[in-house]
């Protein structure tokens, strides 16, 4: 008999309501979503690879030119449950049209940006747009896919999300290569054009919450996110005295955010939710697993220059196995994701990323170019492991209903793993004159403890 995820609460999930589609109607609705996804993930993937071009060209040091990902991260996290909340009663379908169309005006905004602000804020809008989409991603592959069946949606989204990761660097060291890293924003119309097209008639009408928007708790939950991100990077950057200011105000609107949605219906903050003890680890190990992959991705490019004297085109197709890894492995898990418990599927999957890094860490200055790239997509193999199961495990824990809330908090632990990642770079960048395995050390523990806590969910959640 088949193992079953026994850790995953399905308590509260409608079976008439999560009946999904099936044949064309599926796999339209689901190109849609995945070429949306697409968009976002594969933009972020080609920035980061262009971060040394940029800082050189923009005339920036390395710890700032990082602002290029972390204003996108930071707008992206900051909107996420506002966005997820207002994506409730306008329609999933219609709010990642909003976000498709917003990302396609601000690519133009980045790739004619002449210095680091610009393009720092352009970017920042651009991750807005991004929120629009990704807020509602997952609670659209809920209604696409039965719920006997989500697993395999959620690892076909986790595999676009390796494709597009795999695609960045390979697109970003070719376009660099023969061309300025502007044209890494041009190339996101055409496909930005397409998704918007396959959108407006392929995704499904989802049921709309009837609950009146809540503007106040919007407007503190961005102010929340956006003050704590920028005071905490102040301070990775030795700002004291406006990191300080900045990180207190930030605290204090936590703390007048939770104490307003306190009791609410549906609140922004899906603090009912994170009260389910399944859904407030699956999340705690997703914000570690991208806490690990940041602290890689973000400083390997650094790395590879710096350390091991790569050049432009050549760093884009040592980071590229990362991203193979998880798109091969999130097939391969979406075949199994709805028959075995998160606890050991992702438990697993952290500990081959943990091996990886360790693998990296211990490479020597003059390790070939196949050395790097075995081990990278060793470490992406594992991730792709732990994902899909973890991704899984948040939104079947969520009741029927709150969707929308479950899938911006799945994007809110991922992204707010990777901006944590990020902004442990910049100050490890800005600490020491030489960062670059002080980061993959920091991945490693980070993706042992991810580990660690996902292998004892099972009797955390009890």
């Amino acid at each position: 008999m088949k193992a079953k995820a026994a850790d995953e609460s399905d308590l509260g999930v409608d079976p008439q309501r999560h009946a999904g589609l099936y044949g064309a109607q599926r796999a339209k609705a689901m190109s849609a979503v995945l070429l949306g996804l697409l968009l976002s993930v594969l933009d972020y993937a080609i920035a980061n690879v262009a971060l040394p071009s940029i800082a050189h060209d923009l005339n920036a040091p390395s710890s700032r030119a990082i602002w290029v990902v972390n204003a996108y991260q930071l707008a992206n996290l900051s909107c996420l449950l506002p966005l997820a909340s207002f994506g409730s009663r306008v329609g999933f379908a219609r709010m990642s049209q909003i976000g498709i169309f917003l990302f396609l005006i601000t690519s133009v905004g980045c790739a004619l940006s002449q210095n680091l602000l610009e393009l720092t804020l352009a970017r920042a809008l651009q991750g807005v747009g991004g929120a629009c989409i990704m807020s509602v991603n997952i609670a659209l592959v809920r209604f696409i896919y039965p719920h006997a069946e989500l697993g395999k949606g959620i690892a076909l989204n986790g595999l676009f999300v390796g494709i597009g990761v795999a695609l960045g660097p390979t697109i970003g060291s070719i376009v660099l290569s023969v061309a300025t890293w502007p044209w890494i924003f041009w190339i996101n119309l055409p496909l930005a054009l397409a998704a918007l097209v396959m959108a407006h008639f392929a995704l499904p009408q989802t049921p709309r919450s009837e609950t009146q928007a809540d503007i106040p708790g919007s407007l503190l939950t961005v102010a929340s996110f956006a003050l704590l991100g920028i005071g905490l990077d102040g301070l990775m950057h030795g700002d004291f005295l406006p990191g300080s200011l900045l990180t207190g105000a930030g605290i204090i609107c936590w703390w007048l955010l939770l104490r307003y949605q306190k009791g609410r219906r549906e609140p922004i903050v899906p603090v009912d939710l994170l009260a389910r003890r399944p859904f407030l680890l699956a999340c705690l190990v997703g914000f570690l697993g991208f806490v690990a992959s940041n602290l890689y991705i973000v400083a390997m490019p650094f790395t590879l220059a710096s350390a091991f004297h790569r050049g432009d085109s050549t760093i884009g197709l040592l980071i590229a196995p990362w991203a193979v890894g998880v798109a091969v492995m999130s097939f391969v898990v979406g075949k199994i994701a709805d028959r075995f418990p998160a606890s050991v599927l992702s438990s697993l999957g952290l500990l081959l990323t943990a091996f990886g890094f360790m693998l990296l860490w211990l490479l020597p200055l003059d390790a070939s170019n196949a050395a790097i790239a075995w081990r990278t997509l060793l470490a992406g193999c594992g991730f792709g492991l732990f994902q899909p199961p973890n991704n899984r495990a948040i939104m079947v824990s969520a009741p029927a209903g709150r969707e929308g809330g479950a899938s911006g908090m799945l994007s809110v632990a991922r992204l707010g793993g990777q901006t944590t990642g990020a902004l442990l770079v910049a100050a490890l960048f800005t600490i020491f004159p030489h960062p670059a395995f002080i980061c993959l050390g920091g991945a490693m523990i980070a993706a042992l403890t991810g580990s660690a806590l996902s292998l004892g969910r099972k009797y955390l959640a009890d």
